[in-house]
């Protein structure tokens, strides 16, 4: 049975505690909770801590766990969205950083940690390929030592000038997928799947379902509508935000009816995750929460 839940960034204002209460008290089975470094956001949504995993040990986490199992609210995963592939100091903190999501989810008893592949904007597909080969088989092995499986997010992080030309994150399509699996074909290696990013992308995203069915370990239920004005004025090479607009479930262009029906074809039965992203609904903690209640609803006629 699929789980449904949430990904903490919607309430980087609430503690843990918090929002455990919040889903307990919205009748969600779990979160993905955001576990960056304690300190400045470097971007939107970016910069949420639920859980410390710098300063976990294993009195926390049975704490963390004992307050969950009480609440009745998992979690889905430990989710760190940085770029680990960028060329900067920053990087090998980053990957350092995403090494204690892994071990903190091993000492919560959590299968998944979500991230992203990364990527210098700067250079071709090749050449982060070159770069991918190099640092990531030693992180997934770590993840295979935990018994922790990761789930790379499709979002190809192509929204700010900063991100041009190529964007962030390498992980944004099957093709890329078939390579990366192709390199690494290790079953701890997988894919945390957000239709919304194939939307405006303009690909399918109902056949990647099938082709990847043992590679989804968690999925992200945000819509994406198309500006079709907008879009007919900046064209497909304008940043895809002067052309499309992240939205709540229900609320876009993603059919959710086909895209529940083909993860029941392939019986998955792992989490999937609300993410709040509608400007619409960010001017308060109450609007946005109201955007989870919102989203709970329209989600639920796909659930038994």
């Amino acid at each position: 049975m699929i789980k449904l839940g949430f990904v903490s960034a919607v309430v980087a204002d609430l503690s843990f505690e918090e929002t455990v209460d919040l889903a307990a008290a919205q009748g969600f089975d779990c979160v993905e909770m955001l576990c960056w470094p304690v300190g400045k956001a470097e971007r939107r949504y970016a910069g949420v801590t639920h859980i410390d995993v710098a300063n976990l040990d294993a009195k926390k986490a049975a704490e963390i766990r004992s307050y969950c199992e009480k609440k009745k609210v998992g979690i889905s995963g430990l989710g760190y969205y940085p770029n680990p592939l960028e060329d900067s100091p920053q990087a090998p903190v980053f990957r350092d950083h995403f090494l204690k999501v892994l071990d903190a989810a091993a000492l919560l008893g959590l299968d998944v940690a979500n991230t992203f592949i990364g990527r210098d904007q700067r250079k071709s597909l090749e050449e982060n390929f070159a770069l991918f080969e190099k640092i990531w088989p030693p992180i997934v092995a770590h993840a295979e030592k935990r018994r922790i499986r990761i789930g790379i997010e499709n979002c190809p992080m192509l929204f700010s000038r900063d991100e041009w030309p190529g964007g962030k994150n390498m992980a944004i399509s099957p093709a890329v997928w078939r390579r990366m699996f192709q390199i690494i074909p290790s079953a701890s290696f997988g894919l945390n799947y957000d239709p919304s990013h194939m939307v405006w992308q303009q690909m399918d995203y109902i056949r990647p379902i099938h082709e990847f069915k043992d590679r989804i370990f968690h999925v992200h239920i945000k819509d994406a509508k198309i500006l079709p004005d907008r879009l007919a004025e900046v064209g497909i090479l304008a940043t895809p935000l002067e052309y499309h607009a992240p939205k709540l479930p229900g609320l876009g262009d993603v059919n959710w009816g086909r895209f529940f029906s083909a993860l029941t074809d392939i019986r998955y039965n792992g989490s999937a995750c609300i993410e709040v992203e509608d400007r619409a609904f960010e001017d308060s903690l109450a609007s946005r929460t109201s955007a989870l209640s919102q989203s709970r609803n329209f989600v639920k006629q796909f659930l038994p």
